[in-house]
């Protein structure tokens, strides 16, 4: 049975990275950390010299059609793509950069805290999560980093969701490459 388009590429292993397979989990250890991702049922892996191929693991149903197919085509995907992502991470790591459009709005990273001035009454303080690194290049620069694309995003949500952009003059946390598409205000 064919896979999708994603599932039939092979996850590239980068030199000086570890990769085990043990009953449905796959470890990945790497220069930056160590990650694991459970693995479906679904699908086979096969680990060749440098390579990760993802298969769907069909054995037992040998004919399988319609929207059992396309299910087994989409967990495949998306277990090559967690992989790719644990992968990457414990290599290179994922970073989220947010911006701070506003008079007085700025951030400074403490440790384990992240101070924020966006316009309230009084400061806020945000609780940097364990396996997340925050810098502050600038007062209105933010860039979350860690191994775990999944929590970068989170975390990088979760500060947007402090002080989310407002629609008429743009002002609020957003992410480097967001779009704010402003409103025109009411007219007499």
């Amino acid at each position: 049975m064919s896979t999708s388009r994603i599932g039939r590429k092979p996850v590239v292993i980068p030199a000086g990275v570890e990769v085990k397979l043990k009953d449905l989990q796959l470890t990945a250890k790497g220069p930056k950390g160590q990650m694991a991702v459970d693995l479906h049922p679904f699908v086979h892996i096969v680990i060749e010299g440098a390579n990760i191929n993802v298969h769907t693991n069909t054995e037992s149903k040998k004919n399988i059609t319609g929207s059992s197919k396309k299910l087994y085509r989409s967990i495949t995907g998306t277990v090559r793509a967690n992989i790719h992502n644990i992968v990457h991470g414990v290599t290179q790591g994922f970073e989220c950069k947010l911006l701070l459009v506003g008079v007085g709005y700025k951030a400074q990273a403490k440790g384990k805290v992240l101070g924020l001035n966006l316009g309230f009454s009084h400061p806020t303080d945000f609780a940097v999560p364990e396996g997340i690194t925050i810098e502050t290049p600038t007062p209105t620069e933010i860039i979350v980093k860690g191994v775990n694309k999944v929590l970068v995003g989170q975390v990088a949500a979760k500060i947007r969701k402090v002080r989310g952009p407002e629609p008429y003059k743009g002002k609020g946390v957003r992410y480097a490459n967001e779009v704010i598409e402003l409103k025109e205000t009411k007219k007499k």
